[in-house]
């Protein structure tokens, strides 16, 4: 507004980042679609009829474990938690061992109450009947799946540094005005030094300056 020649680069970066910000949040979104429908078709198409969205944390739990593990081993009234530590349940359910019983591989009694602070650990961290998964004999799709994974999460985090670089910018050329508007004041109204007199012993300095 001023007629400053470097508000076209101050423009110039805004129009380049916003577009920057929205090519890198498709990418992040086509990432997110793949490996959600990896997920569902392939390692939770035998445990989930229908799909259901979940955290950010789920997903990235499933790359890290090849399987989810049974959620309940028992097919009576009782919860019987996974034992297979290779899998994320039966780690689980191991580390609420640990961390409640004074020796992991002997059970206390069921009725017990380490046990079953045991067991609502379990119940907290486990992952239940409708998200259950596993890439057995898919090892191809999960690479694939781990690849999509790391894709989004890169993408996310570019456009974070992205919508950064646009704050500053924002920030830069505001300050860049004020600076170049209190100096255009001044260039108008230059300082004025005015002395007077007033009497033997009395002399009157006034300095002004424009801001």
């Amino acid at each position: 507004m001023a007629g400053q020649d470097r508000g076209l680069a101050y423009l110039a970066a805004e129009v380049y980042l916003i577009a920057a910000i929205v090519h890198s949040n498709g990418v992040a979104t086509d990432e997110r679609d793949r490996f959600r429908s990896l997920a569902f078709n392939v390692a939770r198409r035998n445990f989930a009829p229908t799909q259901q969205d979940t955290v950010w944390e789920y997903y990235e739990t499933m790359e890290k474990y090849l399987a989810s593990g049974a959620f309940n081993l028992s097919s009576g009234p009782g919860l019987s938690p996974e034992t297979d530590p290779m899998t994320y349940n039966g780690s689980v359910w191991l580390l609420a061992r640990q961390t409640y019983w004074a020796d992991p591989n002997t059970p206390p009694p069921p009725t017990s109450l380490e046990y079953q602070e045991a067991l609502t650990f379990y119940r907290a961290h486990a992952v239940g009947p409708g998200y259950l998964w596993s890439w057995q004999d898919a090892s191809a799709q999960l690479g694939e799946y781990r690849v999509a994974i790391k894709s989004s999460d890169d993408a996310y985090r570019t456009v974070q540094g992205q919508v950064g670089l646009l704050l500053a910018n924002h920030l830069a050329s505001a300050v860049d005005a004020l600076i170049s508007s209190q100096l255009s004041t001044r260039l108008r109204h230059p300082a004025e030094w005015r002395t007077s007199i007033h009497g033997w012993h009395q002399i009157g300095v006034q300095l002004t300056l424009a801001f």
